[in-house]
């Protein structure tokens, strides 16, 4: 051998050295404190989480059923498979981990610079579930990779699929199939249908998203993608799909429940899951500590069952067959952004679809202080003049174009701002979107926190795009807030079972407004309460208030969303299946009086407070029509806010 290749062989082996060296380093160094995984099969559910309200009432206890696990032969073939096919197509293949997998996740979170893809298979969740934290860390991946390596070496592909079956979150409190067959159907195991089983086995990548009775929309969603997923390898053929595509959702009847404020708990659990994850939160022992006022939570319940009541009377005199009204709630303190109360319907235990913060519906009207916001921050007074007159914009009809209408086809030619905002005119609105562009409108709806897709036409001006009452809730409070935008949140802390904080709140704060600006949009929306469509609750309270009505076409949705200096209430009444509530249900008539009932029940305990406005803005009383100044003892006369130096003269 030449003296070159002992050299290189010399090298290789040094190398070589190095690498294994390092490699058993790594392996020692995030091996000596794994758990032992001999401890899996008599791994039992520990402590009981509870829920409090920010006064320390409990709400809620959070607990994991006794484990009665199904034994492998029991469990459908159809479950087996769709799990495979939908979490880890390579599970009877590899050895505790997708090396593909892994690479292609790795250049996604490379591309992403954060730990986004986690490349998991079915023995690394067990690992997951069982052994280790919720965090996406370097350091928690390779600790699952090599516990799940070692579970690969001590039981068998059918054993391991049998404990992750019995071991897994379901959602909706379920851990292991028979607790979820039970839940969702009330059946054994080995009864379950195929699309049951696909449902059941779409669930671990997001078990609150596709919790039927949380979500049954996406629930069924997710089943259907299940489905053409083994549709598509085979496992299943064309009849099969399309029947079980086809098969209606049944549910189990659910037990009522003894938690207080039910939607806000489900809330609270889907928050807490993506944050901690759901081990640690159903088995942890925790203290969590909410925002929710009991006080205020009760009367928000007891408020809206009352006037859904009287909602549904008035359909049933109006002929509607079987009236069915749904409502929800949702109060903020304004400074703060944490979550006061929130009513997600009329019964949690008929439906726990929470509409306070999962339906998007149209806003109507309600939208248009958004866009006169737009208007305010680019400078415009709210006594610049705008025409009310009929007008048609270009549209699909060449011949006519698109003809918005007011809603009490009445017209006034030119007013101000203020006066077309006050009395919820439309044309208005329309023509003042044009003048600002949709573009600079989609954008600052974006800023005051409207995540929900807009489209990009004239008709967004009439809250024609769907949108979450949080969302205009949270958009709403940015005006009082001195143009704060404050992400609304409902947990202040966690404490594990040694008293030790493991979570606290972050809360998102952005400035979006100037204050000036907040200041002015807010004096328009009190001109609703004291002159306009909201002035049922004009004899309210001595404080200020302010606010706007919303109503959709055909009378589908009823919106009422207000604020005092201190705190922000939306109220939406609707239909489930978008039918009408009945002619002449306006947000007036149907939100508003749930709105009022509330705010007094609310505010009746705090001193009177007062807008915060800011000292470059100076109040003028005007004529709402012409915007000229006029005396103060004019009673036609409105007190107006504008900044210094752009307040009108007696030439307007």
């Amino acid at each position: 051998m030449s003296k070159r290749n002992k050299r290189l062989l010399i090298v290789a082996v040094l190398f070589a050295g190095v690498v294994c060296g390092t490699t058993a380093g790594v392996f020692l160094a995030f091996s000596n404190d794994l758990p032992q995984i001999r401890s899996l099969e008599s791994y039992k559910p520990s402590s009981i989480t509870r829920i409090y309200s920010a006064d320390h009432v409990m709400l809620a206890e959070l607990y994991t059923e006794n484990r009665d696990p199904a034994p492998f032969n029991i469990i459908p073939e159809y479950l087996k498979k769709a799990l495979i096919i939908t979490e880890d197509r390579n599970f009877y293949s590899h050895s505790g981990m997708d090396i593909k997998g892994i690479l292609r996740a790795v250049i996604k979170d490379v591309l992403a610079q954060q730990l986004l893809e986690g490349a998991s298979t079915i023995t690394m969740q067990l690992t997951k579930t069982l052994f280790l934290d919720s965090k996406k860390t370097i350091k928690r991946k390779l600790k699952e990779a090599i516990l799940a390596f070692q579970l690969e070496r001590r039981y068998t592909k059918d054993e391991l699929l049998c404990l992750y079956l019995n071991q897994v979150y379901f959602g909706s409190g379920a851990y292991g199939i028979k607790s979820a067959a039970r839940i969702y159907f009330n059946k054994p195991v080995q009864e379950l249908t195929l699309a049951e089983c696909a449902l059941i086995a779409g669930m671990p990548k997001a078990p609150s998203r596709y919790s039927p009775l949380v979500n049954p929309d996406s629930a069924i969603k997710r089943r259907e993608i299940v489905l053409k997923q083994m549709l598509q390898t085979r496992t299943i053929n064309q009849a099969q799909y399309q029947s079980a595509v086809s098969e209606p959702l049944h549910l189990a009847e659910q037990k009522k429940q003894s938690i207080k404020a039910p939607y806000f708990i489900d809330f609270v659990i889907s928050n807490l899951e993506n944050e901690i994850g759901s081990a640690i939160l159903y088995k942890g022992g925790l203290s969590i500590f909410t925002t929710l006022d009991v006080r205020l939570q009760q009367e928000a319940e007891a408020i809206i069952q009352s006037h859904l009541s009287t909602v549904t009377s008035r359909m049933l005199h109006q002929g509607n067959a079987n009236p069915d009204p749904q409502g929800a709630l949702l109060s903020l303190d304004i400074s703060t952004g944490s979550i006061l109360c929130m009513v997600g319907g009329k019964s949690y235990d008929t439906s726990s679809f929470n509409r306070a913060i999962a339906a998007r519906r149209q806003p109507g009207s309600a939208f248009k202080p958004i866009v006169y916001a737009c208007a305010v921050q680019k400078g415009m007074p709210q006594n610049k003049l705008i025409m009310d007159i009929p007008v048609s914009f270009p549209g699909k009809r060449k011949e006519t174009g698109w003809r918005p209408e007011n809603y009490s086809g009445q017209y006034s030619g030119e007013i101000t701002l203020r006066k077309a905002l006050t009395h919820s005119k439309n044309v208005p609105a329309v023509r003042l979107l044009e003048m600002l562009g949709v573009a600079s409108v989609l954008e600052f709806a974006g800023e005051l926190g409207i995540t929900s897709p807009l489209s990009p036409n004239l008709s967004l001006s009439l809250g024609t795009s769907e949108v979450t009452l949080m969302e205009l809730v949270a958009a709403y409070a940015v005006f009082s807030n001195k143009g704060n935008y404050i992400r609304p949140f409902g947990i202040n802390e966690v404490q594990d079972s040694s008293g030790r904080i493991i979570w606290r709140a972050k809360p998102y704060k952005k400035a979006v407004m100037s204050r000036k600006g907040a200041a002015i949009i807010t004096d328009m929306m009190r001109g609703v309460i004291l002159e306009g469509t909201g002035k049922k609750a004009r004899n309210l309270l001595n404080g200020p208030l302010a606010g706007k009505t919303g109503t959709t076409n055909d009378y589908k949705d009823a919106l009422f969303i207000g604020f005092s200096p201190s705190i922000i209430v939306g109220v939406w009444v609707g239909d489930d299946a978008h039918r009408t509530l009945g002619e002449g249900e306006t947000g007036a008539r149907a939100a508003l009086p749930i709105w009022i009932d509330f705010m007094q029940a609310a505010l009746k305990r705090e001193t009177v407070q007062y807008f915060d406005f800011p000292d470059d803005v100076v109040k003028v009383r005007i004529d709402p029509v012409s915007g000229r100044p006029v005396s103060d003892e004019d009673s036609n006369g409105v007190d107006a806010l504008f900044v210094k130096g752009t307040e009108p003269d007696e030439n307007g």
